[in-house]
């Protein structure tokens, strides 16, 4: 509308995005609750079990995450666009299993040593990092299709997808190697 209005006053600025502000603020919020709750700790609850299940989550959103490139490369748009969409409600369950395990159980040190010890933590920190950083552009991604812009979809979808696939392999590989240490 206000791209409209000032059409004729030579100071036209394109509209804004109206999500753009929301994601923007989940982006930040999101990574901020996290760490806030990993210094809340609740005890009498035993969420032991959850590290291989979240582990898992992280593989299945890889396979869908590749299965979903494939659907949409074979011009299966719908399939595509489901598979996405069980992509980010893997993530968030990831993300509350994670967030609810660290919260009532102290974080486990890696044992390992020698140089698979900075393999491990070069794994973990990108992970971290790079989960940090995938929120916006999959959110961004995902609201460029959603709202039909699909062309700029496809252009944020080359650096989402890559960094998304790492971020959940990662997830695995940081489980299989940690997971002899946990108690």
């Amino acid at each position: 509308m206000e791209q409209i209005l000032n059409a004729g006053q030579g100071n036209a600025k394109p509209q804004r995005e109206p999500y753009k502000k929301l994601i923007i603020a989940v982006s930040i919020l999101i990574p901020v609750v996290v760490a806030i709750l990993f210094g809340v700790k609740i005890p009498g609850y035993d969420l032991s079990f959850l590290p291989p299940i979240y582990a898992t989550i992280n593989g299945i959103t890889a396979v869908l995450l590749v299965a979903a490139v494939i659907a949409v490369k074979n011009k299966r748009l719908k399939l595509h666009e489901t598979l996405m969409k069980i992509c980010m409600l893997c993530s968030a369950v990831f993300l509350v299993m994670y967030v609810l395990y660290h919260m009532t159980s102290d974080s486990t040190p890696y044992g390992g040593e020698g140089a698979i010890r900075y393999v491990y933590f070069f794994i973990l920190i990108t992970h971290i990092l790079l989960s940090i950083a995938i929120i916006p552009l999959v959110l961004f991604t995902f609201s460029k299709a959603w709202f039909g812009n699909f062309e700029r979809h496809r252009a944020l979808a080359k650096f989402a997808f890559p960094l998304w696939l790492y971020v959940a392999v990662t997830g695995v590989i940081v489980y299989l190697m940690i997971s002899p240490y946990y108690q």
